[in-house]
């Protein structure tokens, strides 16, 4: 790539959309990983001429240190490191606690508006970076068990064991910089400001009425 750095997430969105052009006026769905992957998926959505919905996922944190991720959540799915000695009891009860934040997330985002079925479509999941990938996975695996016609995933910045582990699980990965020297994904912007909730909801909003 012949630059290193994004300037903020609508570049970041401008630059994918054109590389998933192909995908334009197809039967897909563009599906957004909160909150970060929103500004991201809104215009690529916008430009494919796809409907925009979110799709969530939770890293399950250890008992000892909440920060490292020993798997994830989705609504209906569970990623869980095999390596990791937790005992079952935790994390049984780590998935039904996140997960009843997760239900009560999407009703927020997405109000009372219908999921649109993914089999036969094209599955396209934007996110604003991906670090580890751990909590993409659960995602994966959700979106795989409606069986779609595609994966894709979309994102600006991803780490190369991310990238690798990621480009395995899906039909494509389209990103723009996988940077050797990876820490975390806002030092590859130079924008890199928070995203509220009430820009997700607006955002989402603005998709509906187009």
């Amino acid at each position: 790539m012949s630059y290193n750095f994004i300037r903020n997430r609508e570049t970041a969105a401008r630059l994918l959309a054109e590389r998933l052009e192909k995908y334009r006026g197809q039967q897909g769905v563009v599906l957004a990983i909160p909150r970060g992957g929103v500004p991201v998926a809104a215009p690529i959505a916008r430009h494919l001429g796809m409907p925009l919905e979110v799709t969530l996922s939770k890293k399950i944190g250890h008992p000892a240190n909440p920060e490292f991720a020993i798997g994830s959540v989705s609504l209906d799915s569970v990623q869980v490191d095999t390596r990791a000695d937790v005992p079952q009891a935790y994390i049984a009860a780590e998935v039904e606690r996140i997960r009843e934040g997760l239900r009560q997330k999407y009703s927020l985002y997405m109000g009372n508006r219908k999921h649109v079925p993914l089999h036969d479509r094209v599955a396209i999941l934007v996110d604003d970076g991906i670090a580890t990938g751990k909590t993409l996975l659960a995602t994966i695996d959700l979106v795989k068990k409606e069986q779609p016609r595609k994966i894709v995933v979309a994102v600006p910045v991803a780490s190369p064991s991310a990238y690798e582990t990621v480009s395995s699980l899906v039909d494509e990965v389209v990103c723009l910089l996988v940077p050797i020297s990876f820490q975390a994904v806002g030092q590859f912007y130079e924008e890199f400001s928070q995203v509220s909730d009430e820009q997700v909801i607006e955002l989402l909003q603005e998709q509906k009425e187009n």
